[in-house]
C-alpha cells in the first residue's frame, strides 16, 4: 500500500519571511524608505544570501526601497536585515536630507523669476 504525502516540500514555495530574519522580530533601529545604504564590506560565503546581495548591490548607496525592489522582500523584512548589517558595521545607514535643509519655496520662485527676465 503506498501512500502519497501531499504535503511534499515545493521547491516554488516561497521560503517563510522569518527563516529570512533568523525568527527577529521589528527591527529596533528605524529605517525611512529613502534612508541610503552603502555597504562597507564585502560579502562573505558564510553569510545568509540575502545579506551577502544587499552588500554587493549597494556598493553605490541605494535606499531602502530599492533594496526591498530588487530582493522582494517586504520593508520590514529588509529593514531586520539591515539592522543587523549595521550593528556589524558591514553597511552605513545614511539620513536622508531633512527637508529643513531644502530652500524655502519662495526663494526658489523669485531665483526662477530672476532668470525669466535674463
Amino acid at each position: 500500500m503506498t501512500s502519497e504525502n501531499h504535503d511534499d516540500w515545493d521547491e516554488g514555495t516561497p521560503v517563510p519571511l522569518y527563516v529570512i530574519t533568523g525568527g527577529s522580530g521589528p527591527s529596533v533601529k528605524t529605517f525611512d524608505l529613502v534612508t541610503l545604504i552603502a555597504s562597507r564590506s564585502e560579502p562573505e560565503p558564510s553569510m545568509q544570501p540575502e545579506q551577502a546581495a544587499i552588500l554587493t548591490m549597494c556598493r553605490y548607496p541605494l535606499s531602502v526601497a530599492e533594496v526591498s525592489a530588487y530582493l522582494s522582500l517586504p520593508f520590514s523584512v529588509v529593514t531586520v536585515l539591515l539592522s543587523r548589517l549595521v550593528d556589524d558595521e558591514r553597511v552605513e545607514a545614511i539620513a536622508p536630507v531633512p527637508v529643513a535643509a531644502f530652500p524655502e519655496r519662495s526663494l526658489l520662485e523669485a531665483v526662477i523669476h530672476g532668470l525669466r527676465k535674463l
